[in-house]
């Protein structure tokens, strides 16, 4: 089982995540307010620092194409995740989008982000399925931008049901944390499992760091579930 943590905000506990196995480690280059989000230049030092420790994988929310055709350029991340609203980065924009970008980095992965939001999920995925390397299925919280970061799980069938039959790799995503991702991958069966809320570390000023014991822990709960 591999696993993903969200969101690195230095190059020390970009590092100290990998060394506890972590296999992607997510970045949030961004200016919009999201939970622990980060410069441009602060995600490709993080990036590079990380280069052959780990998968460096990096969210957009962005509607506008060439908004995220340059974040990519800056970070140069191994994946690219969008999770923005799917009405606007619809599967055409994410077919066009692959088609620029592979041209320059052929080895860029696109991890596409599922709303799970109710049945309709299942649709949502069957049309971004020819357009994207890999899923991730997230809850959905009106107060942050984008799909993820809501902190709470979903309908756990409903991902179990696109793993059946999604041809793509799927991460599940949604409140994971180390007392619930073993009973997660006995539910859903994906191919990975990601946590941001529930492995961080609040700051007393605001804002979190990640927590590096619970992100071992975490790993070692999802390595042998």
């Amino acid at each position: 089982m591999k696993t993903q943590i969200y969101t690195m905000q230095t190059v020390a506990e970009a590092l100290a995540a990998a060394e506890v196995g972590v296999d992607y480690l997510g970045l949030t280059p961004s200016n919009r307010g999201l939970p622990g989000e980060i410069s441009f230049a602060t995600a490709r030092e993080i990036a590079d620092a990380l280069k052959g420790k780990a998968q460096r994988v990096a969210l957009s929310v962005e509607s506008d194409l060439e908004a995220i055709a340059e974040m990519v350029d800056a970070v140069q991340p191994d994946v690219l995740h969008l999770c923005g609203d799917i009405e606007l980065v619809t599967p055409e924009h994410v077919k066009t989008l692959r088609t620029t970008l592979l041209a320059k980095y052929p080895d860029l992965q696109i991890l596409q982000a599922i709303p799970m939001t109710g049945p309709e999920a299942l649709e949502h995925a069957a049309r971004f399925e020819p357009f994207a390397d890999i899923f991730i299925l997230d809850s959905v919280a009106a107060h942050i931008g984008g799909i993820g970061a809501a902190g709470v799980t979903h309908d756990w069938s409903l991902s179990h049901e696109i793993v059946k039959r999604s041809k793509r790799p799927v991460i599940l995503a949604g409140g994971l944390k180390p007392e619930n991702v073993a009973a997660a991958i006995e539910a859903v069966r994906p191919w990975a499992v990601d946590s941001l809320t529930h492995t961080n570390r609040p700051l007393a000023e605001g804002g979190f760091r990640k927590d590096i014991d619970k992100i071992a822990t975490f790993v070692a709960a999802a390595k042998h579930a």
